[in-house]
This record gives structure tokens, C-alpha cells and sequence, in this order.
């Protein structure tokens, strides 16, 4: 099973997230679901969390354990075939400190690099990755 990627489908910072995942995860190791799907709403409550009122958090589904925030995208960068799975030895900062800088990108990503209406549709090859 595929780990999972839970973004926020309007966002563009969410978008150019998933799009420099795809970019550079070649054994498409990841699937992808936006927060705003009923799929998404579904996997999270199996997992034990609330769907959130503000979709402004990541989530990484990886082997039944979700992760959230900074944890997720540090998570989602080591297994990238490139360099960025070195960003992973940031795990080692402590949590509050990763969440506290996640939290103020996330907080200003609409402001920062704007939002679309819809979610965009992937190409047919890609298609396949999304739920």
C-alpha cells in the first residue's frame, strides 16, 4: 500500500507541494487526496482524527499511522530520490519548533502565494495516484 498524502486542494503552496512530490518521488511511493474530499473525510476519521474545520495542516498516511505538520512533510521529503531526504535530519529539532514555523507558512500560504477556485485535474498518467 501506497502512503497518502492529505493537501489542501486549492491551495497553491499545497498544489506545488504535491507537484514537486510527484516530480521527484519515481517510485511513486505516494497517492495524493484533497482535504476537501469526501475520501479524505473518510480515511481520517478511520485513522482516528477529526476532518478539520481549517485545511491548513499536511497529513502523511504511512503503514496505518498518521502523521501531521511538520512531521508529515519531513516524513514525505526522506523518501524523495533526490537530495531533500537529507531535510528529514530536522526531525531531530524539537516538535513545538517545527509546528510553530509550519504553522506560520501555513497560516499565511493564501496570502503568500494565493488559491485556486477548484482542485486542478492531474494528467491521465497521474490520475491514477490521486483518490
Amino acid at each position: 500500500m501506497n502512503d497518502i498524502i492529505f493537501f489542501d486542494g486549492v491551495c497553491n503552496l499545497c498544489n506545488g507541494f504535491v507537484q514537486f512530490v510527484i516530480d521527484r518521488d519515481e517510485a511513486a511511493r505516494f497517492q495524493f487526496v484533497s482535504l476537501q474530499s469526501a475520501v479524505a473525510h473518510e480515511l481520517l476519521i478511520r485513522h482516528g482524527e477529526r476532518p478539520p474545520a481549517t485545511l491548513s495542516t499536511i497529513y502523511l498516511l504511512r503503514n496505518g499511522q498518521l502523521y501531521e505538520r511538520s512531521e508529515a512533510v519531513l516524513l514525505i521529503l526522506q523518501q524523495l530520490d533526490s537530495g531533500w531526504r537529507h531535510a528529514a535530519a530536522l526531525l531531530v529539532l524539537p516538535r513545538f519548533l517545527r509546528d510553530w514555523v509550519y504553522q506560520l507558512v501555513a497560516r499565511h500560504r493564501y496570502l503568500l502565494l494565493g488559491r485556486q477556485t477548484e482542485c486542478r485535474i492531474p494528467t491521465p498518467a497521474l490520475r491514477r495516484r490521486f483518490l
